[in-house]
C-alpha cells in the first residue's frame, strides 16, 4: 500500500511504518486523489534525515474520516527537479513554496515560485522581504496601491499590493513573513515539555486553545496514554468558548467598519463577558495555561461549571438580539451582500478551510469529518453552511456558530453541577515527563475557530521531539482573501479583510 491509513482517534505511527514511495508514484496518486473533492491535504513538509530529505504528506478523506500518510525522499543536495503538484492542485502551493524556501528543492511548473515566510534558516539568504517579487501589470489606466506592512492598528505586519483600474481591484498580492519568529525551530531546541506547550499557545494568540490542543493531542498520542472523558469534555468547552469570543469580536469589527455603532458596542461588551468567563475558569482571558498534557491545573468544579453555563446562556441570548438587528439593517445589508464573493469551486480549488469555506457552501469542518474526543463520542457536530460566499455569508456563519457553540457548552457542562457537587473533579495534574514513542510521528488535528489546525510532531531515536510542523488555517485562506477582492472597489477591502480575519503570526510562525 502507498499509504498508512489511520484516523483522528488513533495513536502514533513509527516512521519506518510510513510507506516511502517514488516521487512518480506519489505525484500520480496524490493528483488522482485530490481530483475528488472529498480529499484534501492536511500537511505536506520535508525533514532532513541523514544525508537526505524525507517528505511527509497527510491527506484527509473527508467522506470516510480517514487520514492517509505517505512519504517520498531525495538526496539533500540533489539537483533533481520535481514536477509541481501545485500546477495541478492549487491547494499545494503553500507547502511546495515552504519546502522550496527552506531546502532549495525545485518544483518544475510551480506557478507561484515565491517566498512564503522568509524563515531565518532559509536556503537562499539573498531572498529577503525587501526584494519580494510582487506581480506587476502594465497599462496606462492601471495604478498600484500599497498597504502596509505597518498598519494603523496594533496588529502584525503584512504587505498588500493592489493593482487597480480606477477604484476597481484587478489583482491583490499579499506578502507576509515580516515577523518570522522561528516557532517551529524552538520546538527542536528545547526538551522542556511545558515550554513546548507554551510555544504552541503562542503560535497565534487568538487561537491559543486550538493550537495548544492540537499540540497536546499529538504529544498524548506519542505517549500512548488514554485521556479521561472529563479532559476531553473540558477541552471541547474551551475550544467552543474561544470560538464564541472570536465570532463575537469579528461581528463587532465588521460593525465598526461600516459605522454600525450598536453592533460594535454590544459585541465589545459580549466579547469581554466571554473572555472574562474564561479568565474566571483558568486565570487567563485567552485560556493560556488551561490545555496541558495528560491533565490540567484548572479542573472544572461544580461552581465554575454553573458560572460558565449562566454566562454563556446570557451571552447567547443577548448576541442573538444583535444578530437579528444586523439582519434587519438595510445599510449594513447593502454593504455586505454580494461583496467579496468567493465561489464554492474556488474555495475548493485553493484548499479553503473553516468558516470561510463553509460560507461558500463547502462543508469542511474537522469536528464533523474527522471527529475526536467528545465530537466523536457525544456531540455529533453538524456544520453550518451558507451558499453565497460573500461578506454577509461569512458574518452569518459566525453568528450561527456562536449560538451553536453556546448550546454545546451548555450540553457538555449540564452534568457537572450534580456530578461534582459532592466529589471533586477526577482530572489529574499535568504530566510533562511522560516518555514518548521513539522514531515516530503523531498529529493533532482540531477545528479551531478559524478552521483546520494541524500539528505534526516527529520524535527522534531517543524519544525527544525532533520536529513540530504547524499549519494554521490562515495558511490556506490568505489566497481566498486575495480572490475575494478581485473586481471589488478598493474601499471594500477593509470589510473583506475583516470577514476573513486571518492571522499574520499564525502564517509567519
Amino acid at each position: 500500500m502507498n499509504y498508512r491509513i489511520t484516523d483522528n482517534l488513533a495513536g502514533a505511527i513509527r516512521l519506518d511504518e510510513i510507506p516511502e514511495v517514488s516521487y512518480a508514484e506519489f505525484y500520480d496518486d496524490v493528483t488522482a486523489r485530490l481530483a475528488d473533492e472529498r480529499c484534501h491535504v492536511a500537511h505536506y513538509f520535508a525533514l532532513p534525515e541523514g544525508g537526505r530529505l524525507r517528505f511527509y504528506c497527510l491527506l484527509l478523506d473527508d467522506a470516510e474520516g480517514r487520514v492517509l500518510i505517505t512519504s517520498h525522499a531525495m538526496e539533500y543536495y540533489d539537483d533533481t527537479v520535481l514536477p509541481s503538484l501545485t500546477a495541478r492542485h492549487a491547494q499545494l502551493h503553500p507547502f511546495e513554496r515552504d519546502i522550496m524556501e527552506r531546502y532549495g528543492v525545485r518544483f518544475d511548473g510551480l506557478p507561484w515560485p515565491k517566498p512564503l515566510r522568509f524563515p531565518f534558516d532559509r536556503r537562499d539568504r539573498g531572498s529577503s522581504i525587501d526584494n519580494y517579487p510582487f506581480y506587476t501589470m502594465e497599462g496606462r489606466s492601471l495604478h498600484e496601491v500599497n498597504v502596509g506592512p505597518i498598519h494603523a492598528g496594533i496588529i502584525e505586519p503584512g504587505a498588500f499590493r493592489f493593482i487597480c483600474n480606477g477604484e476597481r481591484v484587478l489583482h491583490l498580492e499579499i506578502a507576509l513573513g515580516y515577523q518570522h519568529r522561528g516557532v517551529e525551530h524552538a520546538f527542536e531546541t528545547t526538551h522542556n515539555r511545558l515550554r513546548q506547550v507554551c510555544l504552541a499557545e503562542a503560535v497565534a494568540g487568538d487561537s491559543a486553545v486550538a493550537h495548544a490542543t492540537a499540540f497536546v493531542e499529538a504529544v498524548e498520542k506519542l505517549s500512548g496514554r488514554e485521556r479521561m472523558a472529563e479532559m476531553e469534555r473540558e477541552r471541547a468547552v474551551a475550544l467552543e468558548l474561544e470560538r464564541m469570543a472570536m465570532g463575537i469580536a469579528d461581528t463587532g469589527a465588521l460593525s465598526t467598519d461600516v459605522g454600525y455603532q450598536l453592533g460594535q458596542v454590544a459585541c465589545e461588551a459580549l466579547r469581554t463577558m466571554t473572555i472574562n468567563t474564561t479568565q474566571a475558569w483558568c486565570g487567563n482571558r485567552f485560556a493560556k495555561g488551561l490545555i496541558r498534557p495528560h491533565g490540567t491545573d484548572h479542573p472544572l468544579t461544580a461552581e465554575k461549571a454553573a458560572m460558565i453555563r449562566r454566562n454563556v446562556a446570557q451571552i447567547a441570548r443577548r448576541y442573538d438580539e444583535v444578530r437579528r438587528d444586523l439582519k434587519s439593517s438595510p445599510t449594513l445589508l447593502a454593504r455586505f451582500e454580494q461583496c467579496g464573493v468567493v465561489p464554492r469551486d474556488e474555495m475548493r480549488r485553493i484548499g479553503g478551510v473553516g468558516q470561510a469555506a463553509r460560507a461558500s457552501g463547502f462543508a469542511r469542518d474537522i469536528r464533523a469529518s474527522h471527529p475526536w474526543g467528545v465530537y466523536a463520542k457525544q456531540l455529533r457536530h453538524e456544520p453550518i453552511l451558507k451558499r453565497h460566499g460573500d461578506v454577509m455569508a461569512r458574518l452569518m456563519i459566525r453568528c450561527r456558530e456562536v449560538l451553536q457553540s453556546a448550546s454545546y457548552v451548555d450540553r457538555l457542562l449540564a452534568s457537572y453541577e450534580q456530578k461534582y457537587a459532592a466529589v471533586g473533579n477526577p482530572c489529574p495534574a499535568p504530566d510533562y515527563e511522560a516518555p514518548l514513542q521513539a522514531s515516530s510521528l503523531a498529529f493533532g488535528l482540531v477545528e479551531g475557530w478559524r478552521g483546520e489546525t494541524c500539528h505534526v510532531v516527529v520524535t527522534d531515536a531517543a524519544g525527544e521531539i525532533a520536529a513540530c510542523r504547524i499549519k494554521d488555517p490562515s495558511l490556506h485562506n490568505w489566497l481566498a482573501l486575495a480572490l475575494a477582492v478581485r473586481g471589488e472597489g478598493i474601499s471594500d477591502f477593509p470589510i473583506c479583510n475583516k470577514s476573513f480575519n486571518l492571522s499574520y503570526c499564525g502564517h509567519d510562525l
